[in-house]
């Protein structure tokens, strides 16, 4: 009972990763997604969140992110994202800020972490 118990929640496990990893793919402009942190972030995409979660394992450092694709959105669109990942082609920074939201790190810090980026 118990390999049938370990065995049923590795294919729920690998199903779920699978779903966070394949959902991206298939984003529409603005589509947002909700991935581990271990994943990459995907060109196009942007961090716009941080958090921890148990589904993505336990860790003191936030161990999840949304993702936003940026591709295919229109010239002169302004979006808020995280200083984790760098702008797509196209993206230039604006501002830059600092946001509790986009805090990756357990280390406390007030540093600008955020920037606002406009398509150009």
């Amino acid at each position: 009972m118990t390999r049938l118990r370990t065995a049923c929640l590795a294919v729920g496990f690998a199903t779920a990763t699978l779903a966070l990893t394949m959902s991206p793919a298939q984003a529409a402009p603005g589509d947002v997604a909700n991935v581990c942190a271990s994943t990459l972030t995907p060109s196009g995409f942007v961090d716009v969140q941080w958090w921890n979660s148990f589904s993505c394992g336990s860790s003191f450092d936030p161990n999840m992110k949304q993702i936003k694709q940026l591709t295919g959105l229109p010239v002169g669109t302004v979006v808020n994202a995280c200083a984790s990942t760098y702008p797509p082609a196209g993206w230039v920074q604006v501002s830059s800020y600092y946001s509790s939201s986009c805090r990756y790190s357990s280390v406390p810090s007030f540093n600008n972490n955020a920037w606002q980026l406009k398509r150009v």
